[in-house]
């Protein structure tokens, strides 16, 4: 188990006091806070090791380099994946969009299907909803049932028909919803729709994932896997896209120049080795520097601890809702096991925005709106949510008084 109190010793932000209340943060599914050791990590590197990676043979360069490549090894094994098929990015969005260029438009034709779930953050359902309509490929979207969990039957909430018909060239599909937390049977719904084709690819949205669980990409039947660092006590600026060594070698280039050329000619030219072919440019060196920090630190945790803690967590707050009654509407499912650390809801007759403010007067951070993830929360019959997400450094007390203040929230608009 977690040592929650010493974890918050760890962590500085959470000192700072908003509207002369401590500051309760539970908004870790937008970006989490950075632990003293993170903090370090990236100031000790622009205090004395800045310089540029791969571009000279003086000490603060080849200093620089090893860094760089020291924190790639460490993400590789946090995933269960081979260095050099991790490629560092800004975010996820960036990873999922250097997919859909890549890969997509070069393998996506007239006649094929994608399917997306419609528990997609935008992220991984805009550029395939984009690449369909450029491509004149079909965009089926799977839809999800009334507590939120993916249907049993692959049908587009566009028909009811079955729609599991060969034609799925390429799943975009979510690990764990980061709206409402459903988390998605992965292997269970990769089989359904290879059931009709073996070969479909499939692009795993994990940033709810990563951060809060063990994930072994080598286990997964996925072929691309996306992250952001933000989301897992890294800085913001850095994302992660792991693919399949395979794949990635067959796949062009997403940006141009610096490292990521073999050799330039006036005619032609050739593409580095992996990683470097999807790396263009100076990288953002202390937040991969940071990140990999940050994989230390959830690596000392253990992300089994992490995943008890959430499901600790979650498992606590949904039963403390139930003390608001009629109050709130809680949006879905209940049980810990298939839910990540996200509890979405809304209170009676109170718009999600104006419950977010009113619990900002009392110092506790929620995320209010459609969370980058509309098609999911307008099927529930509402416009917004609020949403509190939980990670390593929340406590049961701050749930405590979450509740607490909820109950003062009609009181303003009474």
């Amino acid at each position: 188990m977690l040592d929650v109190q010493k974890i918050r010793e760890e962590f500085p932000i959470l000192k700072r006091k908003i509207n002369g209340h401590d500051l309760v943060y539970l908004d870790s599914g937008a970006t989490s806070q950075k632990p003293e050791s993170v903090l370090r990590a990236m100031d000790d590197y622009y205090r004395n090791n800045n310089a540029n990676i791969h571009r000279g043979v003086y000490d603060m360069s080849v200093e620089s380099t090893r860094m760089v490549d020291e924190a790639r090894e460490k993400v590789a094994k946090f995933i269960g994946a081979r260095t050099e098929e991790i490629i560092f990015t800004r975010n996820a969005s960036e990873s999922l969009n250097l997919v859909m260029y890549s890969w997509g438009k070069k393998n996506i034709k007239e006649g094929d299907a994608v399917l997306v779930t419609r528990l997609e953050h935008h992220s991984n359902f805009v550029p395939w909803q984009v690449l369909c309509k450029e491509n004149k490929a079909e965009f089926r979207v799977w839809n999800v049932d009334r507590e939120g969990r993916l249907v049993d039957e692959i049908a587009s909430v566009r028909s009811t028909e079955t729609r599991n018909d060969g034609k799925v060239k390429l799943i975009a599909m979510t690990g764990a919803s980061n709206a409402i937390g459903t988390l998605v049977d992965i292997k269970k719904m990769v089989e359904m729709v290879r059931s009709k084709n073996p070969d479909v690819v499939v692009v795993l949205d994990a940033s709810q994932m990563v951060p809060h669980m063990k994930v072994d990409v080598s286990k997964l039947p996925v072929d691309f896997v996306a992250f952001s660092g933000h989301k897992m006590l890294g800085p913001t600026g850095v994302g992660v896209l792991w693919g399949k060594k395979e794949v990635l070698n067959k796949m062009e280039p997403f940006l141009y120049g610096g490292d990521m050329i073999g050799e330039v000619g006036l005619e032609s030219t050739t593409w580095g080795e992996l990683p470097n072919k999807f790396e263009a440019g100076t990288p953002d060196i202390a937040g991969i520097i940071g990140l990999g920090a940050a994989v230390d630190y959830l690596e000392s945790l253990g992300m089994d601890n992490v995943r008890e803690h959430e499901k600790e967590l979650i498992g606590y707050a949904l039963e403390k809702f139930k003390e608001l009654g009629d109050l709130v509407t809680v949006y879905g499912v209940d049980n810990v096991e298939e839910k990540g650390g996200a509890l979405a809801f809304n209170v009676k007759g109170v718009h999600a925005h104006d419950v977010a403010q009113v619990l900002n007067n009392y110092g506790i951070a929620v995320r209010s709106g459609q969370h980058c993830a509309a098609p999911l929360v307008t099927s529930f019959g509402v416009s917004a949510m609020v949403r509190a997400t939980f990670y390593i450094y929340n406590t049961k007390e701050e749930i405590d008084y979450l509740v607490e203040k909820l109950k003062e929230v009609p009181k303003v608009f009474a």
